[in-house]
């Protein structure tokens, strides 16, 4: 199936490991122009080097921390500078902090916060105007079944953090439909990759997660990052032009909600 992205403008936040430069390195696959953004630029620029060989499209990165309040626009300035416009956002900075809640203190909830929400909502923010001017957009937040359902306990953080990000971004997919800007979130499971937190338990315990996956995984497997790209790639897509406001998992059963 054709996509139709080549030659649009993907803006991923995220983008030097894991999910984020999963979903880059697909966008650049299906011919887009693409922005990553991270906080450490030698991993930034090893990442885009990567995307750029192996698809041979153009990769800016841009090395920023967006909880930094001013790094947003910096970005998105960035980005049309060199690239004159930006189709596609991609939400996928994030991270997670696990303790019990009356564990949890002021600064860890507004450093999560930062990280896992404000940061993303600056972004789209900052990025609306340009996608106007394009006549429309797709805006994609990378979000968790953890933010759609619980996930069990030592998640307070998390769980706040993403089901904001989710129930955000339904109100932003009916504010923006007249502008032609379609919001959605995805929702993955449990997704491991080298270097991320289920890479390092299944190597620390690994009898353990082999019980995990057995009781917890339908699919008898972690997910992937290009499982998810997948899916990201098509909603920024014009073949998803009717969906807007959804929350879609990809947790290969693994989640328990009905809705």
């Amino acid at each position: 199936m054709d996509l139709k992205l080549s030659d649009r403008v993907a803006l991923v936040s995220g983008g030097s490991r894991g999910i984020g430069k999963g979903i880059a390195r697909a966008l650049a696959g299906e011919g887009c122009r693409v922005a990553i953004c991270a906080r450490t630029k030698a991993d930034l620029d090893a990442a885009a080097r990567e995307i750029g060989d192996a698809t041979g499209a153009q990769v800016l990165a841009v090395p920023v921390d967006l909880t930094d309040r001013s790094a947003a626009q910096r970005l998105v300035d960035r980005a049309l500078e060199v690239f004159g416009g930006v189709d596609i956002l991609v939400n996928s900075v994030g991270g997670n902090r696990r303790k019990p809640f009356e564990q949890t203190t002021d600064e860890d909830w507004d450093e999560l916060l930062q990280l896992n929400l404000l940061a993303s909502l600056r972004l789209t923010r900052c990025v609306i105007p340009a996608m106007k001017e394009r006549g429309g957009g797709s805006v994609i937040f990378i979000a968790s079944i953890w933010g759609r359902e619980a996930g069990g306990p030592n998640l307070s953080l998390y769980h706040a953090t993403k089901s904001a990000m989710i129930s955000a971004a339904k109100i932003m997919a009916l504010e923006l439909a007249p502008a032609g800007i379609r919001v959605n979130s995805v929702a993955p499971g449990s997704v491991r990759f080298p270097g991320g937190s289920w890479d390092r338990r299944v190597q620390d315990d690994p009898e353990g997660m082999a019980k995990f996956v057995r009781d917890s995984m339908p699919l008898g497997r972690f997910g992937t990052a290009d499982e998810v790209a997948n899916l990201v790639v098509f909603l920024a897509s014009d073949r998803a032009s009717l969906i807007t406001g959804a929350c879609i998992p990809v947790d290969g059963g693994q989640g328990k909600s009905i809705i």
